[in-house]
């Protein structure tokens, strides 16, 4: 049988950086999602109603929602199903292009926005940010940079 030599195999150094950034991807989306329960909300959810918020007119294509999101389009109108029904967003057509649907923030979803912020800021300030020197943060920010660079990179191959 051959082996294959090949394979660059982690150090026990990256190993133990490797799982470490995973715990800690999992962890905090875990608990950034559980502090987001009481309001009604799933990170999908808040994820989406940023884009929105931060769109001209708090409208985007869903295309291009998906893609902001990372989500399949199918995924995403699942998604923006179960948004509807709580009254966050609405689906409109696309005046220039009649196959293409807008997701639109409504004055609910916008009133939610304004209500549940404060409280993820608070989250994120709490399980991340506050833990951390401003140093470390920058540090963290200089190392993940070319990797989420690259990963972008890859989607748009």
């Amino acid at each position: 049988m051959e082996t294959e030599t090949a394979t660059h195999w982690l150090t026990d150094e990256e190993q133990r950086a490797w799982r470490t950034h995973l715990d800690v991807s999992r962890l905090l989306m875990y608990q950034l999602e559980k502090d987001l329960q009481p309001f009604g909300l799933t990170m999908n959810d808040y994820e989406i109603l940023v884009n929105l918020s931060e769109s001209a007119d708090e409208r985007m294509r869903m295309s291009d929602l998906a893609a902001a999101t990372l989500q399949s389009k199918s995924r995403l109108s699942h998604q923006i199903t179960r948004m509807e029904n709580a009254g966050l967003v609405r689906r409109e057509n696309c005046e220039s292009d009649r196959r293409g649907l807008f997701a639109v923030l409504t004055d609910h979803g916008c009133d939610t926005m304004r209500k549940v912020a404060p409280h993820h800021v608070e989250s994120v300030r709490r399980h991340f940010i506050d833990l951390m020197a401003p140093s470390e943060l920058e540090a963290i920010r200089e190392s993940l940079a070319p990797v989420a660079e690259h990963l972008r990179a890859q989607r748009r191959l």
